[in-house]
């Protein structure tokens, strides 16, 4: 058997707002929550199974000079989806790393869109397929996640 992964578990500073990005603005499920002062934590599932628990635990912002999590990646069912969290995420006015859509590298028909979290941390949606013609972020002879 091949390992997968299960479910995220993210260190936060404000958990309710960081709930309510993942909840109401990627549309996770609130599956349960700790509310005790000091043990605060959610529990984010896609109606299926766990996918990101939510600690609240950090003291600062996301720090991507530090070893531990790069990026965070989600994936959709298609390119107009990414595009509908695009928009619901810059009605939010998320942070975006990149313009719009952009391809994995030159050519690629996979891609997505680049963004962070109300802490910094760094996010992706993103698809296999579809995304044939958008522009790549960075040097063009390297695959890139869009945060390279």
């Amino acid at each position: 058997m091949t390992l997968r992964t299960g479910h995220i578990g993210l260190n936060v500073t404000d958990l309710d707002r960081s709930l309510a990005f993942y909840r109401d603005v990627l549309g996770f499920a609130l599956v349960g929550e700790g509310k005790e002062e000091g043990r605060r934590y959610a529990f984010l599932g896609d109606g299926e199974r766990l996918v990101l628990t939510l600690w609240q635990q950090a003291q600062g912002a996301y720090d991507g000079a530090r070893a531990g999590l790069h990026h965070l990646a989600f994936e959709a069912d298609s390119v107009e989806r990414v595009r509908e969290y695009e928009a619901a995420l810059r009605a939010h006015g998320a942070d975006f790393a990149h313009e719009g859509v952009v391809a994995h590298h030159e050519g690629a028909a996979s891609g997505g869109i680049f963004f962070h979290d109300p802490d910094g941390t760094r996010l992706e949606i993103s698809v296999s397929d579809g995304v044939g013609g958008a522009p790549a972020p960075g040097d063009a002879s390297a695959p890139t996640c869009g945060f390279f």
